[in-house]
């Protein structure tokens, strides 16, 4: 008797089954819809690195045919054939996804399904249907993936954007379109389950290669499922955003305050020379609403009103001192994020693995200075935040900003980003290199509490483990007055190693309430 999955169940594939000789179904229909079923096989990094692993219509199997693709059969709209123990030690994962070909959503989908079949007997089956997902046009459905043994887990993760962005989430290229090619009348292999009738609900799978007609399977294959009941497929639509509540007012951040002794610097994260929009009047009605009309009244809609979203029209905006909004829509470039920064977004956004490359890692890993980061394209409005941290948009203008990796939140994919070395003996810790970003765009850094910005002076020093973020025209170098670290020897005054900055009139340097 198969065993019935949930989204997000796992398993060990050898606690179903002993067999290593598998056969995968994938069964998803909607009413004038066609799907792509592909099996991409990821490296330790849940990357594409050798693209002759990603099995679909156009390849239908990996080099040793470890992974093959057989085509609609038994009811399945898609199928494959995995034989685990031919599988090279470089694939460490097997995913399985299907994407909707043209326009559509993976909220039309009748029920659905992913099986499992070891010799000739179904062991795993994981239902979904349309009502789990929205917009989305592509659905991650199961993984196999390898942690000491290899495994089984029920995914369901929707994802906005069509094969291509999915490829490109793997860190794959997306080449140009070419014919499919048109395979032989092959009979199923026998591990197969038997030939069976089409589902009842939706409209029939179009196959991309046509199929020749399928002759019976032997006796040991699986027995067709049931015949399903007509379902018509509810169309969702896409959710939005709701309306506000009432109208009012959401009154803007206030500024932070110029830098102690520099009236001309602006203050940080505020564009030079730009001035806040004035607002309205105390009592005042929002823009757009008529003098006159009722305001919110006291009870439910009165006390959400303060929450109200602040479009601003803007390509950054802060939302409150923990939440920033990017609108891609403005601009038309992307951003990249650190990975799970994004908490909600708006319209039709894709969302990819930005790799750093193999000189980028190595970079990364010897300076401590490395980024996990998604890369966000689209048209809508993406919302970053990460552990209630401060956020603080800092705009660029052909400057530059030196900011540790540890607080970088985001940044506008036009702006050149390198890793600097902190002249010096060394610091405890690593601390030697930090992130310098220059040319035209915003950078969103993040800090514990609410920073101070500093001018620099020759005076001017900074604990290592406190600096945030300063000037690239300063100069930095170690402080000679610290060498030991904290609990060095009793007594000691519990600081680390001090960092001192120098530079021109017009340098500053952030520092947080908080040593990390």
């Amino acid at each position: 008797m198969a065993r019935e999955f949930q989204r997000g169940h796992k398993a060990k594939l050898s606690d179903l089954t002993p067999g290593t000789d598998l056969y995968v179904g994938v069964q998803i229909a909607a009413p004038g819809l066609t799907f792509d079923i592909s099996c991409f096989g990821l490296d330790a990094d849940e990357q594409l690195s050798d693209d002759r692993y990603f099995v679909f219509f156009n390849q239908p199997k990996t080099p040793e045919e470890s992974v093959q693709l057989l085509g609609a059969q038994a009811g399945d709209t898609e199928s494959f054939r995995v034989t685990l123990d031919r599988i090279p030690e470089h694939i460490h994962k097997l995913s399985f996804t299907a994407t909707v070909d043209g326009a559509g959503q993976m909220s039309q989908i009748g029920p659905g399904y992913l099986r499992i079949v070891a010799g000739g007997e179904e062991v795993v089956r994981y239902a979904f249907t349309g009502s789990e997902f929205s917009t989305e046009r592509a659905v991650m459905l199961g993984d196999f993936y390898r942690k000491d043994v290899w495994r089984f887990a029920a995914v369901g993760q929707g994802f906005d954007g069509g094969l291509d962005a999915l490829l490109k989430n793997f860190g794959g290229e997306v080449a140009e379109e070419e014919p499919a090619p048109q395979p032989g009348s092959a009979a199923p292999p026998a591990f197969a389950p038997p030939a069976g009738p089409a589902p009842g609900f939706g409209a029939p799978q179009a196959p991309h290669v046509p199929q020749a007609p399928q002759p019976p399977a032997p006796s040991f294959g699986a027995p067709p499922g049931p015949p399903q009941p007509a379902v018509a497929a509810p169309v969702h639509s896409a959710p939005t955003m709701a309306a506000p509540l009432a109208p009012g007012t959401v009154p803007p951040p206030a500024p932070a305050p110029a830098p102690y002794g520099q009236p001309a610097q602006p203050p940080f994260g505020q564009v030079p020379g730009q001035t806040p929009p004035p607002g309205p009047p105390p009592g005042a009605p929002p823009a757009g609403v008529p003098q006159g009309t009722p305001q919110a009244g006291p009870g439910l809609q009165a006390a959400l009103q303060a929450y109200r979203e602040a479009p601003t029209g803007q390509r950054w905006t802060s939302q409150n001192q923990q939440l920033m909004r990017a609108d891609l829509t403005v601009g038309g470039t992307p951003v990249l994020a650190r990975q799970g920064s994004m908490v909600m977004y708006q319209g039709k956004v894709d969302f990819g693995y930005r790799g750093a490359g193999f000189s980028g890692r190595v970079v990364g890993n010897a300076t401590g200075q490395e980024m996990q980061l998604m890369r966000c394209t689209g048209r809508g409005q993406v919302f970053f935040a990460e552990e209630a941290a401060h956020l603080h948009a800092v705009e660029l203008q052909g400057d530059g900003i030196c900011v540790s990796a540890e607080n970088v939140l985001a940044f506008d994919e036009t702006l050149q980003h390198e890793v600097r070395r902190i002249e010096g003996h060394g610091i405890p810790g690593g601390a030697l290199f930090t992130m310098m970003f220059h040319g035209t765009g915003t950078v969103v850094v993040k800090t514990r509490g609410v920073p101070v910005v500093l001018p620099v002076t020759p005076t001017t020093f900074a604990d290592s483990n406190a600096i945030v973020a300063w000037s690239a025209a300063s100069q930095v170098i170690l402080s000679s007055q610290v060498r030991l670290r904290r609990n060095a020897y009793p007594g000691h005054s519990g600081e680390t190693v001090n960092l001192q900055f120098r530079g021109a009139p017009g340098n500053f340097i952030v520092v947080q309430p908080y040593e990390v």
